[in-house]
């Protein structure tokens, strides 16, 4: 929401968020390497010198219990190159909204990196996303995620046959965001940015943002709850996520901003 907008820097891009557009700051995770501290008893002397010593060796086992933590990271947390992080995002339905039919369509830079651009020239954008600037400057964040692992995808909203928003559907719990609140496996991110002014401030975010919200839930059934982090400052965004179902969860300080973590239960969709 930059208009709702809570940017994550999908392959490391700064913390912001526009108005209509969210956005979070920089992607990448942040692992606490905790050191078993080294015990080192110096030599052991016995009243002979110390020539009887004994040389033992521990199980392999044993030690791998205190190894660096981030050695021994589960396999499941580090995905394997090529897995579909999202659920192939591309291939998910049409959501049937109060405006009309909406699809999300992966990016393509050759189709809607001039489109994308422009929006985040505007300046109510550009306020939050900090993507303002020549071609080059979006083309560099849209390519960071491309070019990933595939745990943000970067989406054209097509209402009604026209594009007409920007979304980030991301891996909020391989994020550097999960560092700065409680994640749970398979949390799910979205970012918007509404592109035309005449679109903004009339509720259609919220009407979109509760459709895309539905979608990750019933596309993604690992997925438990969307979240998001718009910049307190962006009032519009925050008051949208919130009309769409979201609560307000904490106020959190990122990369950048103090953002609004704000959360949609997937037990509590049909409450809200």
């Amino acid at each position: 929401m930059p208009p709702t907008d809570a940017r994550t820097d999908a392959g490391t891009v700064p913390a912001s968020d526009g108005g209509t557009g969210t956005d979070t700051g920089p992607r990448g995770g942040a692992t606490n390497a905790t050191n078993a501290g080294d015990t080192d008893n110096g030599d052991s002397e016995g009243g002979d010198g110390g020539e009887d010593t004994l040389d033992l060796r521990l199980p392999d086992a044993f030690l791998e219990t205190f190894a660096d933590p981030a050695a021994r990271t589960p396999a499941a947390a580090c995905p394997a190159a090529g897995d579909d992080l999202l659920d192939r995002v591309a291939a998910w339905s049409p959501a049937v909204t109060s405006a009309g039919v909406f699809h999300l369509v992966p990016v393509r830079l050759e189709r809607d990196l001039p489109l994308v651009t422009r929006w985040m020239n505007d300046p109510a954008v550009a306020a939050f996303w900090q993507l303002s600037g020549p071609r080059h400057v979006t083309e560099d964040h849209l390519r960071a995620q491309l070019d990933g692992d595939g745990r943000s995808v970067p989406c054209m909203g097509v209402l009604q046959g026209t594009p007409m928003s920007y979304w980030e559907i991301y891996r909020a719990d391989l994020d550097p965001l999960a560092r700065h609140y409680p994640a749970r496996p398979h949390d799910t991110g979205i970012h918007l940015l509404l592109g035309d002014a005449a679109d903004r401030g009339r509720g259609l975010g919220s009407v979109l943002l509760r459709a895309v919200a539905d979608l990750v839930l019933d596309q993604r059934p690992r997925c438990t709850r969307v979240v998001a982090e718009p910049d307190l400052r962006n009032t519009p965004s925050v008051a949208a996520f919130l009309s769409a179902g979201f609560r307000l969860r904490a106020e959190i300080d990122l990369p950048g901003k103090r953002a609004a973590l704000l959360v949609r239960d997937r037990h509590l969709r049909r409450l809200l």
